[in-house]
């Protein structure tokens, strides 16, 4: 039987004892800015691992320092993750406790740990969600966009071509689009969605955010570039961009086309078909429909 540590952490100069934990992966979020933006069950993990797999061991080290943790770091990251994963899945099939954390949010959203996880859950493990500090989330919820259907797309390729190729993709889609960027280039990503998407489609740029200098930019792609002109942004950055607007069907067209159906299919069908091939609403294809019958 493994020997439980029972590890230690401090909040505002008070200490903490980790409760015991059962063995397995621990996917924790950590802030994305302010220390403080921590939960206390991501705080009991962290302090009762055998292990905390850091995407960056320094800069990690300046979170579990803050609250005066303990736990041994090991660096796990893009370079060495896959090399580092089959030791690390013996580890936990032996009872180990490893938390996972990357530099800043949710583990695995653009960042490094999903070989990990694939191979624990393959192996049976235990892997356990610790949810918190999301950059994606925390930009999304405070864009100014709609939120009900959205897609993350991450950080976009480096390569102009590549860029525009993989905008064009995407350019027709309805949902609010999400993008991760570095400052560094954000004014090329900008100038190339305003190629592909327009000027006119309105989007918001989320900087610094939860530190000090938070901020968010909002207008149309166009007036987004003239901001970041006047005042170039630091850091890491969140890109909401709202989806393409969908035209109204042509109603004559439409019409014609139920005129057509009902000729030769039950009214039910001819709705059905209707509905679904120019996007509309059932209930008024189908009073459109009834009045057609009578």
């Amino acid at each position: 039987m493994r020997e439980q540590k029972q590890g230690q952490f401090c909040i505002f100069g008070t200490q903490f004892f980790a409760p015991s934990l059962a063995p397995g992966l621990y996917v924790v979020a950590t802030p994305i800015g302010n220390l403080k933006d921590i939960t206390i069950r991501a705080l009991q993990i962290l302090a009762g691992a055998d292990q905390v797999l850091c995407e960056d061991t320094r800069q990690s080290a300046r979170l579990l320092d803050h609250y005066l943790i303990k736990t041994p770091k090991l660096a796990l990251h893009e370079h060495n993750e896959r090399a580092r994963t089959p030791a690390l899945v013996k580890k936990l099939q032996n009872g180990a406790t490893l938390a996972l954390i990357s530099d800043a949010g949710t583990p695995l959203l653009s960042d490094p740990g999903f070989p990990l996880v694939r191979a624990a859950r393959e192996a049976g493990v235990d892997v356990f969600a610790l949810p918190g500090p999301s950059a994606l989330l925390a930009a999304l919820a405070t864009a100014g966009l709609p939120t009900d259907r959205f897609t993350f797309i991450g950080f976009l390729p480096v390569k102009k071509m590549a860029r525009l190729a993989a905008l064009q993709e995407i350019a027709t889609r309805s949902e609010t689009l999400v993008f991760y960027e570095s400052a560094r280039r954000l004014r090329v990503v900008i100038d190339a969605m305003i190629t592909v998407f327009g000027s006119e489609r309105r989007a918001a740029i989320s900087l610094e955010l939860t530190k000090k200098f938070e901020r968010t930019l909002t207008g149309s792609l166009d007036e987004l570039a003239r901001q970041l002109n006047e005042m170039p942004p630091r850091g890491e950055v969140v890109i909401s961009v709202a989806g393409t607007p969908h035209s109204a069907p042509d109603e004559n067209i439409w019409l014609a086309d139920l005129k057509s159906a009902l000729q030769t299919q039950p009214l039910r069908s001819a709705v059905a078909e209707v509905t679904t091939t120019h996007g509309l609403r059932r209930k008024q294809v189908y009073e459109a429909a009834l009045k057609l019958k009578s």
